[in-house]
């Protein structure tokens, strides 16, 4: 056993106990395949009432990226590309696979993992107005992250801005949800999963990383904007047979807003940390009120603190500094919190 105190990811952790008892009650059951047993269908509905969207299709995959490169894939023409955030998860850790399908990837220069309408805009106008637009590649669609990379939250008045610019520019509006439930858990929210199912053409509730073994679940608001997507999921091998899998954990984290409630301490344990850091003299590095905390600390504390933590290395500062990530989740517990701030006065 690693007795390291660990803050390195939010999914290092296996599943809430409720999924795991679930997955073993339902175990002997003989149930139909990919997702079209009972429980997978009523999963369904379960997250169709929770965003207000009662015709909407959803549909469970795999995993993060398989989401992404499917959805991207399924919303874009082949001569389309999609817009992101420079710092954005398709912009860097998912080694390429939206370029492997055939997309290119717009990258904008984000302000802690944000970008604005206004920038997209801006594109958008450039490539109308440049004579050989022909003859580039069209941007058909907008990638966002809620959260971002950085842990900061879109308002609802941001996305309200980029939805009606993509409405201009004839561009779909997807979000990247892998983090959702920290920040629906989160006081400085005020985005709504009905809002998502109102402003987006698609967007993804993260499971993996919010309390389930694996999994992610997709939300097309309108069916009809994409009426062969199960057999597209099919076609990129991000269809799991034993659909039931993925089904039951979200059955479960979409029974008695559970799937925001287990979400509430890892923000406040955040929270902790952060205050801890402040009152100790280190430097925070953006402004995320959710579950990751970004800050500055100075290499020989570096080399110290991981002798005792697992954290994840960001960015290199400058020469003498280095900018690392705390993660809290739905698992962490307090002793550990507490241990990490002793640490961390320790080495202040």
């Amino acid at each position: 056993m690693n007795d390291q105190l660990s803050f390195a990811s939010d999914y290092l952790e296996g599943a809430h106990p409720s999924i795991l008892k679930r997955l073993a009650d339902t175990n002997w059951q003989k149930l139909p395949g990919y997702g079209f047993d009972a429980i997978s269908l009523a999963a369904k509905d379960k997250i169709r009432q929770a965003c207000h969207a009662p015709n909407a299709e959803v549909e469970f995959l795999v995993g993060g990226t398989q989401a992404n490169a499917v959805m991207i894939d399924a919303l874009l023409q082949p001569y389309q590309g999609v817009v992101a955030a420079n710092t954005g998860h398709i912009s860097i850790h998912e080694a390429g696979a939206i370029e492997a399908g055939g997309h290119k990837v717009f990258t904008l220069p984000g302000h802690e993992g944000k970008i604005t309408a206004a920038q997209i805009a801006e594109l958008a106008a450039d490539y109308v107005a440049d004579a050989n637009h022909d003859h580039m590649v069209m941007p058909g669609m907008v990638y966002l992250s809620q959260p971002t990379e950085f842990g900061t939250l879109y308002t609802k008045s941001e996305l309200q801005a980029i939805h009606d610019v993509c409405q201009q520019y004839d561009m779909r509006l997807y979000i990247d949800g892998a983090r959702l439930s920290y920040a629906l858990a989160c006081a400085a929210n005020d985005v709504t999963m009905a809002d998502l199912a109102t402003l987006c053409d698609a967007f993804y509730i993260g499971g993996t990383k919010c309390g389930a073994l694996i999994g992610e679940a997709v939300v097309i608001p309108d069916p009809k904007l994409l009426p062969h997507l199960f057999t597209m999921i099919k076609q990129h091998g991000a269809l799991l047979a034993k659909g039931r899998l993925l089904g039951i954990q979200f059955d479960e984290l979409f029974k008695d807003n559970r799937y925001v409630d287990i979400a509430r301490p890892a923000i406040l344990y955040a929270d902790q940390i952060r205050d801890c850091l402040k009152q100790n003299g280190y430097q925070l590095y953006g402004s995320s009120p959710t579950n990751q905390t970004f800050f500055i600390i100075e290499n020989q504390q570096l080399a110290r603190l991981e002798q005792q933590v697992a954290f994840s290395f960001w960015e290199k500062y400058d020469e003498k500094h280095t900018v690392i990530r705390f993660a809290t989740s739905w698992a962490t517990r307090k002793q550990d919190v507490d241990q990490l701030c002793q640490l961390m006065r320790e080495l202040a």
